[in-house]
């Protein structure tokens, strides 16, 4: 019989060290989402400043998507195979220097270059942040109000963001975007340093598949490049089709591998779990859904209604808040309450309320009466998000805890690209259509988002049937 042994990877943490570890993790993913957020609104300064074309300025944003969605599960593996403090030190470490080069570049090649650095050092610090929390929060109550706080500080990272974007590319210049993640980035690492627990990983012996890192590697960043290059070329054009095939060649061999490699990179147990596979699930449907929130609300807003970037971002804040407020105070108790299933089905429920509200928004609504209630109901994802995560990480073994999280963060990366797609053609497409039948622009451009908002109802349908029919209560 094979011995049985307790590795540093399975100790717990001393009580008294969890709280500030969680101050530590949490200022890591602030920092990783302010910088996806922040990059968007200096955009057209970059442009104008390092001499970007339209289809090249894209790049910012798509060599940091690829990095970090493609890397996301071999990282989270490899932080439980040498350690996952090392893994989130050494991300740090990397994202902070990235940070440092993009706010010296002088041209397109090195700050996409740097982008791409940026995006393979958040995917090494993010795959383990929640491999992390999960070992260090053990008892229920307590994992829920971690992951609470760890939920709001997403939630600040994504509002934030826009708003000191302005303000820095404003006041200075866009290279001040990056720079900020300089003090952040240091501080972190040394904070980091005391308040992390120390662990060795269970050694690469445990899961050194060479061959299933580059075949899952590979399909990831071939997949995502593929899906936000659709609005470029088109759902059925031959770039479309020809890399997506090859892209689910590599990820279905990668799956075979697994199964019979003899260390295998993704032990499949780990989907045997329902919750792990449901929430994983349930998170891609949801988060492609909330790019209509995210992203074409506020093109309503500017393109139909005619806000401003200011006033845009001031009438967001009011989802910001409830988002924030229900994620930190309300959803930790609740779930203790009633379990992390029934929050999640409560908050897949305001949130259809809201994608709901906004397929009947017409082309001169108003502010208090039309888009208010719709920031309100959006509260609903401060309640999804923390209860997703819990379900997510719920059947990790502490030996796996890093790959789960890993796994959890690509799909979170997968749903938000696949609605990047999937809505904004939706949306750009029935547009031209409306056009050509001789709708004036605002009307048009609201029929579009009408169909992206029902489009979006309809995934989170999808992703309700997924809670109510796969998702079970956690044991304690």
């Amino acid at each position: 019989m094979p011995r049985t042994t307790t590795s540093p990877q399975q100790t717990p943490a001393r009580p008294r060290s969890r709280w500030p570890a969680l101050i530590v993790l949490s200022t890591s993913m602030l920092m990783t989402i302010l910088d996806g957020s922040i990059v968007t609104v200096a955009m057209p300064a970059i442009q104008q400043d390092l001499g970007f074309s339209p289809a090249g300025l894209s790049w910012t944003v798509n060599a940091y998507l690829i990095a970090f969605g493609g890397l996301l599960l071999l990282a989270g593996r490899l932080g439980d195979l040498i350690g996952r403090k090392v893994m989130f030190l050494a991300g740090n470490a990397v994202f902070t220097a990235a940070s440092l080069l993009a706010g010296l570049a002088d041209g397109p090649g090195l700050l996409i270059a740097a982008r791409f650095g940026q995006g393979v050092g958040s995917a090494m610090a993010s795959a383990v942040v929640l491999g992390i929390l999960v070992t260090l929060f053990t008892e229920p109550a307590e994992r829920a109000k971690a992951i609470g706080v760890f939920s709001f500080t997403g939630a600040a990272g994504a509002s934030i963001g826009q708003v000191l974007g302005g303000v820095l590319t404003d006041a200075f210049s866009w290279n001040w975007i990056f720079f900020i993640n300089l003090p952040i980035g240091l501080a972190t690492v040394v904070l980091a340093v005391r308040a992390l627990p120390d662990d060795r990983g269970i050694g690469f012996a445990a899961g050194a598949d060479v061959i299933g890192a580059v075949l899952v590697t590979g399909g990831l960043m071939l997949g995502i490049y593929t899906v936000v290059k659709i609005e470029e070329y088109g759902w059925l054009a031959a770039h479309t089709l020809g890399l997506g095939a090859v892209s689910l060649t590599l990820l279905a061999a990668f799956f075979v591998r697994q199964a019979s490699a003899a260390t295998p990179l993704m032990p499949l147990r780990i989907l045997r779990s329902r919750n792990v596979a449901g929430a994983n699930l349930v998170q891609m449907l949801t988060l492609s859904a909330m790019f209509a929130f995210q992203i074409i609300v506020a093109l309503y807003m500017q393109k139909v209604l005619g806000y401003g970037a200011l006033a845009t971002g001031l009438a967001m804040l009011p989802a910001a808040v409830s988002i924030g407020g229900v994620s930190l105070f309300v959803s930790a108790r609740l779930s203790t309450r009633f379990g992390e299933r029934a929050v999640l089905t409560t908050g897949l429920v305001l949130l259809l309320g809201a994608m709901g509200w906004l397929v009947r928004v017409p082309a001169d609504a108003h502010y208090v009466p039309d888009l208010l209630p719709v920031m309100l109901l959006i509260a609903g994802g401060g309640l999804v998000l923390p209860s997703l995560t819990s379900l997510g990480m719920s059947g990790a073994r502490a030996d796996d805890a890093g790959l789960a999280s890993g796994l959890f963060n690509t799909t979170q990366q997968i749903g938000m690209a696949v609605g990047v797609a999937v809505l904004s053609t939706l949306a750009a497409s029935r547009t031209r259509e409306l056009l050509a039948a001789g709708e004036g622009e605002a009307a048009a451009l609201t029929g579009g988002y009408h169909l992206a908002f029902g489009t979006s109802a309809a995934l989170l349908a999808a992703a309700l049937v997924v809670t109510l029919t796969v998702l079970r209560r956690p044991r304690p």
